[in-house]
């Protein structure tokens, strides 16, 4: 089972989870990084499924929508096994279902679309007008100023080192309780480097993609995730693949919820490149619980 090897960044130890082992061949085994968490990221059930489900397809073939469903926490403590069900290779498609397992029950389900890359219209949305990542407050700094004085959980998340680097355009909602519009823009960017391969850097993209969206559906509320009285879990999340991205840089994640209700929380996001080139959607609907008090 892989360690966090001192010498290891967060991001060599992320590529290093996403090489997962062949038992058969349809059927692939991914471990998880031993760094304390109570359970496995699901951005990282996502990029191994994914990344499972690409080494069942041609090279020339790349993923555009994926869709999955959360079904039982993860336990890091053993490993995930991923077995690919091979539901079509047509002329231009192929779809690929993957199942994640572990004691002997499904932890996570997932479908995804793969394309021979081909020519068509073309246009997109506009990337927002906001602040710059060089102009916005470092993670480091971010720690130094307020963690000091910051509920435990918050100190836990802000203070692990993570193989992905957020950098909010707002930090009004990590410091008060003040309700606020529901949506935020945030910058995020690999703290290392990724291969120079598409199957890799897609499931990179999936990993980062699970962050930070559950929360933005508390907006609203003047609450966050890391509040005790709130049960937080992701149930489903889909994404879409726009434009391929070598993920060197600053990305820019815009994200929106536009409702709650029956205790969930649906939010949608877009990733930029600086440059304003939309590389990719995502949406995803979490439990947003309150607690029930004695």
């Amino acid at each position: 089972m892989p360690q966090a090897h001192e010498h290891q960044t967060p991001i060599e130890q992320l590529i290093e989870t996403l090489d997962l082992e062949r038992l058969e061949e349809n059927l692939f085994r991914g471990e998880s990084p031993q760094i304390g968490w109570q359970r496995v990221f699901g951005g990282q059930v996502i990029a191994q499924a994914l990344m499972a489900a690409q080494r069942t397809t041609t090279a020339d073939r790349f993923v555009h929508s994926l869709h999955g469903y959360f079904l039982l926490p993860g336990d890091p403590k053993v490993p995930i096994i991923y077995q690919v069900e091979r539901l079509r290779d047509g002329g231009s498609f192929t779809t690929r279902r993957v199942t994640g397992i572990q004691h002997g029950k499904a932890i996570f389900a997932m479908s995804a679309s793969f394309q021979l890359e081909e020519p068509g219209y073309e246009h997109q949305a506009t990337i927002p007008d906001v602040k710059r990542p060089e102009d916005l407050m470092s993670e480091d700094e971010f720690q130094k100023m307020f963690l000091a004085h910051a509920p435990e959980p918050v100190k836990k998340y802000w203070g692990r080192k993570r193989p992905v680097e957020i950098r909010p355009v707002s930090l009004v909602h990590y410091v008060s309780n003040e309700k606020l519009k529901p949506e935020q823009h945030i910058w995020v960017r690999a703290t290392g480097e990724v291969p120079d391969d598409r199957h890799y850097q897609a499931a990179v993209l999936a990993y980062l993609s699970d962050m930070t969206l559950l929360d933005t559906s508390l907006y609203p509320h003047g609450t966050t995730i890391f509040d005790p009285s709130i049960q937080a879990a992701s149930l489903d999340h889909a994404m879409w693949f726009h434009r391929p991205s070598k993920l060197d840089d600053w990305l820019l994640y815009t994200q929106d919820s536009p409702s709650s209700s029956g205790a969930r929380g649906m939010t949608r996001g877009q990733l930029f490149t600086r440059s304003g080139e939309l590389i990719a959607s995502v949406a995803q609907e979490g439990l947003i619980r309150k607690r029930a008090t004695e």
